[in-house]
């Protein structure tokens, strides 16, 4: 890599806007609570055409960005492949669902009513049954990894969410108490995965062949890229102009919500960390094998969410904290990784 890259503005200070989009939200709701009425009258079998297209535009630019010749490389180093597989969808999902059961149920119980507790736990779930998003790429990158594996495994786990995230979804919810319609979560999942990821690879190859590489790096990914934020804190706004009054109510939510995905994330970046020592990896490859399990695709996770139970559920102010937790918690990791480098020597 002969050219330094860096968080931009956007990506930086993104817990800070996102903040800021939820305090607009809010204050949305409160001075124009006909908004809700407004964008109920833009829906199409019960979901909101609005949103749907900021969810579209949130999960499109990682599709972009996917280079199947590099998955096919992929094979010829299976250790690091097959562990993060391994990580994402044999462990962490169940993990998740455990942590979202202890703490909301057994921890913090006592505050929460069962229709709370069911909520917010199957966002949870689905947050953890979405393997990473393409902002890996610079927490591997901070953390001094192999970020053409990052590459790899952010563009595998995109492929095997096609194939996965349906039964998986659906298999943890059910034995969570939850009622989900397995043929509503895999439309869910044709039209915000599939869709995507149809759209980008002929964005892909389309720009490649006409424009070039370097054009498409530069010129195309850099502002979707932005695009792709900028519709994911449109979408906060609606979401926090339906249900700021809860955080308002007992923001204490947040927190306990938070303490259970933090819960999980280190316990998923410690497994694979500790796996990939006694395997012999080196640290370039551990690094992104530990970070990539302990980040969560909160794009899909809020599809999903709202497409299932519905903006104003608390299934999807789960997957928000998410958004909200996810830079600062990816940093930490970022910093673990760099204070125990020294463990791969």
């Amino acid at each position: 890599m002969t050219e330094e890259r860096k968080l931009g503005l956007w990506e930086k200070y993104l817990t800070l806007w996102v903040a800021l989009c939820i305090l607009l939200g809010i204050l949305l709701g409160r001075t124009v609570p006909q908004i809700s009425e407004i964008l109920a009258e833009f829906q199409f079998a019960q979901v909101s055409i609005p949103i749907a297209i900021c969810l579209f535009f949130m999960i499109y630019p990682i599709m972009v960005q996917i280079d199947f010749r590099e998955v096919k490389r992929a094979i010829q180093s299976p250790k690091p492949v097959g562990l993060t597989l391994f990580m994402n969808w044999a462990v962490k999902p169940f993990t998740m669902a455990f942590f979202a059961w202890f703490f909301l149920s057994v921890v913090f119980g006592q505050f929460l009513t069962p229709e709370q507790i069911q909520q917010y736990r199957a966002g949870m779930i689905l947050l953890g049954v979405a393997p990473c998003t393409a902002m890996v790429l610079m927490w591997s990158y901070l953390a001094k990894g192999n970020v053409a594996h990052t590459l790899v495994m952010t563009a595998i786990n995109s492929l095997t969410m096609v194939i996965l995230y349906a039964p998986m979804a659906t298999f943890l919810l059910g034995i969570s108490g939850i009622e989900v319609p397995w043929v509503t979560i895999a439309l869910t999942v044709t039209v915000y995965i599939v869709t995507p990821l149809i759209a980008g690879y002929y964005t892909r190859k389309w720009a490649i062949e006409r424009k070039g590489l370097e054009w498409f790096q530069r010129k195309l990914v850099t502002p979707l890229v932005k695009i792709a934020i900028a519709a994911l804190l449109i979408t906060l706004v609606v979401l926090f102009s339906y249900q700021g009054h809860l955080l308002l109510a007992i923001p204490a939510i947040i927190g306990m919500i938070t303490v259970g995905i933090f819960a999980n994330i280190l316990v998923i970046f410690a497994i694979p960390y500790v796996i990939a020592k006694k395997i012999h990896l080196s640290y370039e490859d551990a690094a992104p094998v530990a970070i990539i399990a302990g980040s969560n695709h909160f794009e899909v996770a809020v599809a999903v969410a709202i497409t299932l139970f519905g903006v104003q559920s608390g299934a999807a102010l789960a997957t928000v904290v998410g958004v909200l937790t996810e830079v600062p918690l990816m940093l930490f990791l970022v910093w673990l990784c760099k204070k125990t480098r020294g463990y791969f020597d």
